[in-house]
């Protein structure tokens, strides 16, 4: 392998400076002169059909602009789910409806001069609800007789509507029954994941205007610009032509983002006053009418032999998709699809599941994207496995996991929410991973030791993950690198950073193949009116997806640079390459900058702008792996989880930002244990949500943040740029079942539902199968 000059550096950010000094880089950092304020009434009813709706004593208030709502905007049905055309969650929103379906959902919006007059507006909006019987128990949404909850006939791409089936799944491989009868070992478990938010630091906030063309400009804070247009377009009948979106910098996403949640109402409001238009969720807005984790009830069915050897696994969801389907069929997919291809030896595997509606607050996507919530059940499984066959856990994952030049028939059987391909595994240092971090953790020193301190018992316990990179056949990245005259680069991309590093990440791609620091490369992305298309950030896409889509660009400029460089030097372009901007002969050392190229082309002979694009759509998603180890503290006498050591070892290909790799996995890390030991949000008997704060919803604080170890293993991914997989989300699949198997290990008790408070652990522990 050559020598890589800016590959694996951990160069400087090419935002960090206007980022650390405060500059005016997100998207209300701006002011547009005659600005209104946009406002939504939400519904205080868990499901209820608007009766009637009076507006004109809000419409009456001095300052009050325009007030929408579904008597007088155009219906029609729309997914405000952020995804790939065509979608795949149902058509079952719009801008808004004559019924409510979840406390908070949309009833009316406002325009107005003031934020203030904006709220007066509300609470004068006089609105008759007809109160309907809610579904608040997935488990009874499909009952005889439930609910229905969306019975609209223009709603479109339901599975089965009568029942509050949003979407379903059922995926066989060989004879699960007789799978599990030759089996000597059987293990069956259930966990639980409850309703979590992603608690970006900015909340939902977008600016909508009309610039000097007419055409209609969405700022946004969104990790999907492209899918923005295309859906408001859709949502509001306008041409897609006529609508502009541009991505500044994010405070923040996490899947919560993959959603239209206000650009589509901000538009609106928009052109119905040709009058900019700002509007930010409130913090408790975000838990109450944004997007969560989709809550889920797993249940997990192993058999084994002797040996330990997986024979056969089943796999059972029930996902809670909430009001509205928003990637309710590709969140229930990936809890099998990005979960059982891990355990590949198994030759009988079931996968089933459906996902169901109720008047509860709306999932969407959130990082680890189903992965989650079936890592929890499966590894929990697995360490039960391995006690009831007497085996190391350790060593039972090891004997059983996938590995390079191996595939899975769940590969075969589905991607994200249709069949996919067979894919084979080229590259994975998952071993290589689960050795190192039983090193660092002292696993072999302390694995069912149960060492006290005090109260204190402590434990060890583990778990591994793999996830994907980007979409197969539906993901596609594009990119554009023009030289300028003086030898510098500009690099145009329509992915999307949302604080993840990316756009280094894919300036570094360029720079390395172009022989050149990163510094001579200017990026600019995310703009649906000048950079290419781009599906988004989302399913770890986009070091892979737009990182390749850079690479191909970035050789097309290069063979561009080396012709120009031929007709000066007087050598043939093969005895050329590009080294430290300049082009050198390799034969006798001669050289020409860049910038001696960059203006020969504009002004001199045979002129032409040095420009190239390319796109790229991944025939396969390279998955990395990660093994994950903790160290807790269980206090006996209160139930109290401390997390004393954290160690995450991962396989993301060649890392090519290695310190921005690190902590993408580490900020994983963090969320995973904030989902094990604090997060949960709390619903009233009537639906709604009763901790909407950051007081009474706890997350990890930086005093709550253990001791972590981050260690990147690095393996060669062929198909990827410079050898490179993704990173962002296989961190948070791990921290909840090893520290539910490391609680375990230290007193004995299995835990089945995050998050793991005092008060469950203390109950566990005072069980009598426990005390005894």
């Amino acid at each position: 392998m050559a020598e890589r000059k800016v590959i694996g550096k951990p160069v400087r950010k090419v935002d960090g400076i206007p980022l650390a000094t405060g500059q005016p880089v997100f998207t209300l950092d701006v002011d547009l002169p005659g600005a209104a304020v946009g406002k939504v009434l939400h519904s205080p009813h868990a499901h209820a059909e608007i009766v009637r709706i009076d507006t004109s004593r809000a419409e009456e208030l001095p300052g009050v602009l325009c007030v929408l709502h579904h008597g007088n905007v155009p219906r029609i049905p729309y997914t405000t789910a952020g995804q790939g055309w065509p979608e795949p969650s149902p058509y079952d929103s719009f801008l808004f409806d004559r019924k409510v379906r979840f406390v908070g959902d949309r009833v009316a919006a406002v325009a107005a001069e003031s934020e203030e007059i904006a709220d007066e507006a509300l609470r004068l909006i006089e609105v008759e609800y007809r109160v309907l019987p809610a579904v608040l128990d997935p488990e009874g949404a499909t009952a005889p007789g439930a609910p229905v909850i969306h019975d609209e006939e223009d709603a479109r791409g339901i599975h089965d509507p009568q029942r509050n089936i949003a979407a379903a799944i059922d995926i066989r491989v060989g004879e699960i029954e007789r799978g599990f009868s030759e089996s000597d070992v059987v293990v069956e478990t259930t966990c639980e994941f409850p309703y979590v938010q992603h608690v970006p630091l900015e909340p939902h906030c977008v600016i909508a205007y009309l610039d000097e063309e007419d055409r209609l400009v969405i700022r946004t804070s969104t990790q999907v610009p492209f899918h923005v247009r295309r859906i408001v377009a859709r949502a509001l009948g306008l041409p897609l032509s006529r609508i502009r979106v541009i991505k500044p910098r994010i405070g923040g996403g996490f899947g919560t983002k993959q959603e239209i949640i206000l650009e589509d109402v901000a538009a609106a409001l928009a052109l119905r006053t040709r009058r900019p238009v700002v509007m930010k969720y409130t913090r408790e807005e975000e838990f109450v009418a944004a997007r969560t984790r989709h809550p889920m009830k797993v249940r997990v069915k192993l058999g084994a032999k002797k040996d330990g050897k997986l024979h056969a696994i089943e796999m059972d969801v029930l996902s809670n998709t909430g009001a509205y389907g928003t990637h309710s069929l590709t969140v229930l997919s990936n809890v099998g699809s990005k979960t059982l291809p891990l355990y590949n030896k198994a030759p009988h595997i079931w996968f089933h599941g459906k996902a169901v509606y109720t008047n509860l607050p709306v999932a969407g996507a959130y990082r680890g994207y189903g992965a989650t919530q079936g890592y929890f059940a499966l590894e929990v499984a697995i360490d039960e496995l391995a006690e009831k066959l007497g085996i190391d856990p350790l060593e039972l994952r090891l004997k059983n996991h996938i590995r390079a030049g191996e595939t899975s028939p769940i590969f075969e059987k589905i991607g994200e929410g249709r069949e996919g391909k067979a894919q084979v595994i080229r590259s994975c240092a998952l071993e290589e991973c689960i050795r190192e971090g039983a090193k660092r953790i002292g696993w072999s020193e302390k694995r069912g030791k149960r060492l006290r301190d005090g109260p204190w018992v402590h434990g060890v316990g583990m778990a591994i993950a793999m996830q994907g990179s980007g979409i197969t056949d539906i993901d596609m990245g594009a990119a554009t690198i023009m030289m300028n005259e003086d030898g510098t680069f500009r690099l145009l991309v329509g992915a999307t950073d949302l604080g993840t590093g990316s756009d280094t990440i894919l300036a570094q791609i360029a720079a390395e193949t172009l022989g050149v620091p990163v510094e001579a490369i200017s990026v600019y992305s995310s703009d649906t009116d000048f950079t290419p298309f781009d599906t988004g950030a989302y399913a770890s896409s986009t070091t892979y997806v737009s990182g390749n889509a850079v690479l191909l660009a970035a050789r097309k400029v290069r063979e561009e640079i080396l012709r120009v460089a031929s007709g000066i030097l007087g050598e043939p372009p093969g005895e050329l390459e590009l080294r430290d901007g300049r082009v050198v002969s390799t034969r006798t050392g001669k050289g020409v900058p860049f910038a001696e190229v960059g203006h020969r082309a504009m002004y001199v002979t045979d002129q032409r702008h040095i420009i190239a694009s390319a796109s790229f759509v991944p025939p396969e998603s390279p998955p990395p792996f990660a093994a994950f180890f903790a160290e807790v503290a269980v206090d006996v006498e209160t139930g109290r989880v401390r997390v004393v050591k954290f160690v995450g070892v991962a396989d993301c290909g060649t890392p090519i930002h290695p310190r921005l790799a690190e902590g993408q996995l580490e900020g994983a890390i963090v969320q995973g244990i904030g989902h094990a030991l604090y997060e949960e949000m709390l619903l009233s008997k009537r639906g709604g949500v009763r901790n909407p704060n950051l007081f009474d919803y706890r997350i990890p604080t930086a005093a709550d943040v253990p001791d972590i170890e981050v260690v990147l293993i690095p393996s060669e991914e062929p198909t990827g740029p410079y050898g490179a997989k993704s990173i962002a989300e296989v961190g948070i699949n791990g921290p909840a079942p090893a520290i539910a198997n490391a609680i375990y290990d230290a007193v004995g008790v299995r835990l089945y539902r995050i998050p793991f408070t005092p008060d469950r652990v203390l109950s566990g522990i005072c069980s009598p199968a426990v005390l005894k």
